[in-house]
């Protein structure tokens, strides 16, 4: 993890690597996906999508230590695969009725929240940083909750894993933005010791080169072309 801050994405690493393959044809799943759901399509073939999909979320971070190709690229594509696809699954089954709006604006303010907070960071400091912990069981939940409504669960075991989601999304939510708190508070500290130096060496400077330290240290220099000069004379 870098820590000199990059206002470009050219330094992130290799962008072609078996795991940001995977992680990017968990992103073109989603379009199926979303049509299947919002068309109320055969179970079996979204099973066989959503199947595929935790195949290769499941198996891009585990090529990527074997193969020791783990790259900045891929902590940013595999977050943003999970959120962009957690978003569709939510936005069709909210478009086909069996979500709530209202569940559906939570996971959005959140997750665009969380993107343009790790946006800020990396511009800010160069560093990418990784999902929380608390995060990926806030999408779990979410995924549960996705299931419940695709299978038609119960309305009190569906109502239960709207609830349940939500207050892991908040927590996980607020997670995020100590965090986020934390990488500005840690910029500013860092920048006061730079700050005090700067100052430090200003003031040295305009004490040396003050008139009367001037004319005290060439004093000595003075007195010895005096002296040599009347030598000479004499």
């Amino acid at each position: 993890m870098s820590s000199t801050p990059s206002e470009n994405w050219s330094d992130l690493g290799r962008f072609w690597t078996m795991p940001n393959v995977l992680s990017m044809l968990r992103l073109v799943l989603i379009i199926p996906l979303f049509w299947l759901i919002v068309n109320e399509g055969t179970l079996f073939w979204i099973m066989i999508i959503v199947v595929l999909a935790i195949a290769s979320d499941y198996f891009d971070g585990r090529i990527a230590r074997w193969s020791n190709s783990v790259s900045e690229w891929g902590k940013v594509l595999d977050p943003m695969a999970d959120k962009i696809g957690g978003g569709a699954v939510v936005a069709a089954l909210t478009i086909q009725g069996s979500l709530p709006v209202w569940f559906l604006a939570a996971l959005a303010v959140r997750d665009i929240a969380i993107l343009i907070g790790g946006g800020i960071i990396r511009v800010r400091t160069g560093a990418i940083t990784q999902s929380m912990w608390s995060g990926k069981v806030a999408v779990t939940a979410v995924a549960i909750t996705a299931l419940a409504a695709l299978l038609r669960a119960d309305a009190p075991v569906l109502e239960f894993c709207i609830w349940a989601s939500t207050v892991l999304l908040a927590y996980s939510f607020l997670r995020y933005m100590v965090r986020f708190f934390q990488f500005s508070v840690r910029r500013v500290q860092d920048r006061i010791p730079n700050t005090r130096l700067r100052v430090r060496k200003s003031r040295q400077l305009k004490a040396e080169m003050s008139p009367s330290r001037i004319g005290l240290v060439s004093f000595p220099f003075q007195l010895m072309m005096h002296l040599h000069g009347s030598v000479q004379s004499f």
